[in-house]
């Protein structure tokens, strides 16, 4: 199908085009699995798939020690730069090495304590023995998924993502019918190894031209590089995913478990329609940024996404807003403690997606030291607004606290870009009167 000459000529209109149609059907398939779920599991069985769910998100950092973003950027940067390449997947092969063999480590032998510690029961420690052999399928996939993103492949992006959505999902209703809630969270667990097969089936042959398997060496020479984007991302996704996972027990403890349920199904809203935004920073904002060097060029390629994604995000969430009771009725039978979640969540992954966009100037450029601070504070705040909230505002405390989380996080953004590019120009000022 032949796309209109105004999306053709804009790369943020093709991507984001291509995500929506992958999007829609995603949520179409997810809005079926979700009612099957909450009608066979209920609100209890719902908050244990979100902790399993946050456990596998955690993953995906640890076994490449945080590596994605960095391939992302030197495949973007060095596409058609064989040797260079061969050294970044060098120092990749090894940090994906450790990554693995620890977490599958601490997996297993700790599968006990981890069981009780995010499940209070002794019921759960096969999950986390299973993750243990999964992991080095999710080191291999992220790295794989990293070079589609960083070679702005948004066809084959969107062709691996919706495949390999709809084969976990068919592994889920499986699941569901052979051992409910223990095939379920068996299911999730395998997602990784689906994702894998499709990315090898669908980017295999493209990839050897990108990575020459045979010359890569056990060399270390990216390491410093790397090292900074794997500090990144244990900010970014073992943190974050670490605090959400203490926020369910939070409201478990102070409420109970069927209001960590409804908080989880409204998360699971939100990223479901983040992934929409994801695809976009992965492939097109983050090389992007990466190769913009002034202050004027980034301004306008950031009006450009903004102008072309915040309406679409924006008209897309008020539909959320306004359908929210149909979601609830025909999606999440009974779990109408939601209602009072959607207009708090949806504000702030609106605010989000606008800072998200700025922030990702700090991965394209490693400001290693910029990133760090902004998210510790954001991440810092979300856990002690939702703590103090709750105590007056019960469940819709948490979203209460994300909302004001993301508009200080924003502001903080903002202003550490604007210094960003204040000391770029004096330096260049002071370079130019020497």
């Amino acid at each position: 199908m032949k796309l209109p000459k105004f999306i053709s000529s804009n790369t943020v209109l093709k991507i984001t085009s291509l995500n929506a149609v992958v999007i829609t059907i995603r949520l179409i398939v997810s809005a079926f699995i979700q009612r099957l779920l909450a009608v066979t599991v209920g609100e209890a069985g719902y908050a244990s798939i979100g902790q399993v769910r946050n456990v596998l998100a955690m993953l995906t950092s640890t076994s490449t020690l945080g590596t994605f973003n960095g391939v992302v950027k030197y495949v973007a940067e060095f596409k058609n730069n064989q040797p260079e390449l061969s050294r970044v997947f060098s120092t990749v092969t090894i940090f994906a090495i450790i990554g693995s063999v620890v977490s599958a480590a601490v997996l297993f032998f700790g599968a006990s304590y981890l069981s009780d510690y995010l499940f209070n029961s002794q019921s759960y420690i096969y999950i986390f023995q299973l993750l243990a052999v999964i992991v080095p399928f999710i080191a291999v996939s992220r790295v794989v998924n990293a070079v589609v993103s960083g070679l702005s492949d948004y066809k084959r992006y969107a062709k691996i993502e919706l495949i390999s959505y709809l084969l976990a999902t068919v592994a889920v209703v499986v699941g569901l019918y052979t051992s409910e809630l223990k095939g379920i969270i068996i299911a999730i667990a395998l997602a990784p190894v689906i994702q894998l097969v499709v990315l090898a089936f669908v980017f295999g042959k493209t990839l050897k031209t990108y990575v020459k398997f045979k010359s890569l060496t056990f060399s270390l020479i990216y390491k410093n590089k790397l090292l900074a984007f794997t500090l990144m991302s244990f900010i970014s996704t073992f943190l974050l995913n670490y605090i959400e996972l203490n926020i369910r027990t939070l409201v478990t403890d102070e409420i109970n478990i069927n209001e960590a349920g409804y908080w989880t199904a409204i998360t699971f809203i939100s990223k479901n329609y983040m992934v929409f935004a994801t695809g976009l920073f992965t492939l097109y904002v983050l090389p992007k940024f990466a190769s913009i060097h002034n202050k004027h060029e980034f301004k306008v390629e950031v009006f450009n996404i903004y102008k072309t994604i915040l309406p679409i995000f924006g008209l897309g969430m008020l539909l959320v807003y306004f359908l929210r009771d149909y979601i609830i009725m025909f999606i999440y039978p009974d779990f109408t403690g939601m209602e009072p979640l959607f207009k708090w969540q949806l504000l702030g992954d609106f605010i989000r997606l606008g800072a998200l966009v700025l922030s990702h100037q700090f991965l394209a450029k490693r400001l290693v030291k910029s990133f760090v601070i902004t998210e510790i504070a954001s991440l810092a705040l979300f856990f002690v607004l939702s703590k103090v909230f709750i105590q007056y505002y019960g469940t819709e405390g948490i979203v209460i606290a994300h909302f004001v989380r993301y508009i200080i996080y924003f502001i903080m953004v903002f202003f550490v870009i604007k210094i960003y590019f204040s000391n770029q120009k004096n330096n260049s000022t002071d370079g130019k009167n020497m």
